[in-house]
This record gives C-alpha cells, structure tokens and sequence, in this order.
C-alpha cells in the first residue's frame, strides 16, 4: 500500500496544520474527495494575507473543536459574507489531570486520553461527523487549538466510516508532527517568557491513533456501532459516504 503522505492544499503563514483529508482510498476503491474537508489548528491568528487564501478556498463552515475558556482566550476564525461557525466542543477532562509518565510511553498515553474524549466527549464528536455528513455544509474545516488530538479523533472516525484504511488514517495523524515543531517554534518566539510546551501536547507517534482505533473497536464491535450508540442516525453515515467518497 502506498502510505505516502497527502500534500496540504494551501500554505499558510499563520496556521502550522492546514491539510485537505481527501486524496486518499476509501471503500470499493473509491477515493475520498479533495476540497471537502480541511483539518488545521486554530485558525483565529490568520492575518490579512491568510484571510484571503482561505477565503479562496470557498470554506463554508467551520467546526471549533476548543473548550469555551480556549474559545475566550484566543477568539474564533475570522468571519466573512457565507461563512457558517460551529462551536462544538466535546467533553474531556484536562490532560494535566492525567500526568505523563515516560514509562508509559507518548503512543499509550495519547491512546488513553484519545479513549477518554471518546467516553465522555460522544454526543460531541457525534455532533461535529453530523455536519461534515452534510454535503450543503462543505468544504468544512475542523480545528481545534493544534489540529492533532481533538480534531485528529474526529478525522480519524471520519475516515474509518469512509473506509480508509487504519495505516492511512495513522499517516495523516502523523503529519501533525512536523507542524508541531512549526508551532512550538512560534511559541518560542512569539512567547520566549512561557512555559514549555509538554512532550504529549506536541507528539502525535502514528501508533498512537492505531492503538485507539484498535481498543475502539474492541469495546463496541466497530468505529460505526460506537457513533451509531453514541446517537448518530446511520442516514448520516450513508450521507457522509454519497458526499465525500468519489
């Protein structure tokens, strides 16, 4: 299987995580569509130069994956004429109440928070795949503050649902380091008096997702029982496939 890797659609200068999900092989060799859905960290910083790339990209809704005090802290995407804004935010506890411990491992311990957001965060992931079903929603972006957890769970059962094979979804997943490192640079500079970005909050190893995917279907049969339990009408699903498989 040809795992390499999706080139992102658009550069930005101000968002490290901007990637298309499509391009990649779904169900009955069908391939999901390009230009339908967009995965990035938070995109409140675009400047005016940003602005207008992502206007151009004809984005008409925007999932925002961040708790409310985050929302708060750093303000929403920019708007503009069309653009549809979706504050949705599944519940999770915060990661410093689970302490990293090395023995553990990144790969296990980001599993474990991923399984956490899972139980407790359901009826909003449910939530955010019921938009991105909605082909009259697309192109759609969904962030959250780094693209990689919140939003990578979310892509992640997007893609599943899709048919995408778990070592392609775990590619995806693992682009998000290198812009980890794009955006720990930033903060470096633009923060050099903050605190250091802990490891797990940067690290997105492709085991880690594949563990979670793994132990997902081992709790309820499939990716499709677990957001089907979890309330999404299998319409939806079927809505989701009509749209974003070619």
């Amino acid at each position: 299987m040809d795992l390499a890797p999706v080139t992102p659609t658009t550069s930005f200068s101000t968002l490290f995580n901007f990637r298309d999900v499509g391009g990649v092989p779904g169900d009955d060799g069908r391939t999901v569509r390009r230009g339908r859905l967009y995965r990035s960290d938070s995109p409140h910083r675009l400047d005016d130069a940003d602005r207008e790339a992502f206007r151009t990209l004809g984005v008409r809704t925007v999932i925002d994956l961040r708790r409310p005090s985050e929302v708060h802290r750093d303000g929403r995407v920019p708007d503009h004429p069309g653009l549809v804004y979706q504050h949705i935010h599944p519940e999770h506890a915060l990661w410093e109440e689970a302490a990293y411990v090395e023995e553990l491992g990144l790969a296990r311990y980001l599993a474990d928070r991923y399984r956490d957001l899972a139980e407790t965060g359901a009826a909003g992931l449910v939530a955010a795949i019921e938009v991105i079903a909605d082909a009259e929603a697309a192109p759609v972006l969904v962030h959250c503050v780094a693209g990689k957890d919140r939003t990578g769970v979310v892509c992640a059962l997007t893609l599943s649902l899709l048919g995408v094979a778990d070592e392609r979804i775990a590619t995806d997943y693992a682009l998000s380091a290198e812009a980890s490192a794009r955006f720990s640079a930033w903060i470096a500079t633009t923060l050099p008096e903050g605190t250091p970005v802990p490891a797990p909050f940067l690290a997105c190893p492709a085991e880690a997702i594949q563990i979670f995917l793994a132990e997902l279907r081992e709790r309820h049969g499939s990716v499709r029982r677990y957001l089907t339990g979890a309330g999404l009408d299998p319409a939806r699903i079927e809505a989701l496939r009509a749209h974003l498989l070619a």
